[in-house]
């Protein structure tokens, strides 16, 4: 008969970390199951009894307890040198697939897929997906970019943040641009609704009822939208925007307006009332960078919630559509939060530009 075992010597920081490890998603089941043993055995259970419960062989039992006891928590997470399938295919082979995916072509397409590679390289397209995961290669994907051309952009860049980051006292700062040519789209046919195992349908084809043109202001403290439904996008409407936000607006209060450089927004005549309402400020982003306008953001907030999926008859169904939206985040408003400084985004930049012109 085999003595009985005593409890393991778990500290308590040690068994948070166990519990964290079991809880998370993440944790490679090994791991898991390790960190199981150990806080069974730290509740005193014999190893026979442990290996029932896990339904397991006592000799494992044995072996991750001593490994615990050894080298703590992290023992847990190493296997012995020279456990495990041994790799199928060659250091040779490895490099060989990632050189011909960072520089090479097909010849009947503009990117490598798994088969196509798998053909090529004489592997499974199991082993080529393999290799791309472990060297975070994802051919199949592009992501879109332009770098801003604005001589001022350094200027530029450090005004905008520097309202978000820390806005003046005694004012707001609002993001305010326009969203253009909102179309009000009737799907050719009903679709089918949401039920369990199929989703949502709608169909591809529509007909158009014309568009409309939404000016918001996007208050950068208390997330609250002003915004108004507009038919066409020219300085009169600006104007009649920009009027709105001043009766919307407390009197004492200087206004700070991030904008983007579209030529409405530097009309002579949104200039001369402008200097009619000296609270007024304008600050421009750099041009290609509508990503520093805040209101963005919002905006897509809008199509994913609103617009996407809506089925409008007319113009008017769509603006009722876009005011309820309205009316929705402004009774429960959540801000944007800013948190990169000028000096990270200029950095990220620089980086940016070093890796394009090295590659170009």
């Amino acid at each position: 008969m085999w003595a009985p075992a005593q409890p393991l010597e778990v500290s308590e920081e040690q068994a948070r970390t166990l519990r964290a490890w079991i809880a998370a998603k993440t944790t490679p089941q090994r791991v898991v199951l390790r960190s199981r043993i150990v806080l069974l055995a730290q509740e005193g259970l014999g190893n026979r009894a442990v290996a029932q419960r896990l339904k397991i062989s006592r000799p494992t039992v044995i072996l991750w307890r001593e490994r615990f006891t050894k080298g703590g928590v992290q023992a847990l997470t190493e296997d012995a040198p020279g456990r495990g399938r041994r790799p199928e295919i060659s250091p040779e082979k490895v490099a060989a697939v990632v050189e011909a995916t960072l520089h090479t072509k097909p010849k009947e397409a503009t990117q490598w897929s798994t088969r196509t590679m798998a053909h090529a390289q004489g592997i499974s397209a199991a082993s080529v997906q393999r290799i791309w995961e472990a060297h975070g290669l994802q051919p199949h994907r592009t992501k879109t970019f332009k770098l801003s051309k604005d001589p001022h952009f350094v200027e530029k860049l450090r005004d905008v943040v520097g309202l978000y980051l820390n806005p003046p006292e005694k004012a707001l700062v609002l993001c305010v641009d326009e969203k253009s040519q909102i179309q009000a789209l009737q799907r050719s046919q009903p679709g089918l609704p949401l039920k369990p195992g199929r989703c949502q349908t709608m169909t591809h084809d529509y007909k158009r009822h014309g568009t409309t043109t939404l000016f918001a202001a996007l208050d950068l403290l208390e997330g609250t939208v002003i915004g108004d439904c507009l038919p066409r996008h020219r300085h009169q409407e600006f104007l009649k925007f920009l009027r709105r936000i001043d009766q919307e607006t407390r009197e004492d209060l200087a206004l700070h307006l991030i904008l983007d450089n579209y030529s409405t927004h530097s009309h002579a005549r949104v200039k001369a009332w402008l200097v009619r309402h000296p609270r007024f400020h304008l600050h421009f982003t750099p041009t290609s960078s509508s990503w520093l306008n805040l209101v963005e953001r919002w905006f897509a907030e809008l199509t994913r919630k609103q617009l996407r999926r809506g089925d409008f008859h007319n113009v008017p169904e769509l603006i009722g559509a876009i005011q309820h939206y309205l009316d929705c985040c402004n009774e429960q408003p959540t801000p944007f939060i800013w948190t990169a400084s000028a000096e990270a985004i200029l950095a990220k930049i620089a980086r940016c530009k070093a890796i394009y012109e090295t590659v170009h």
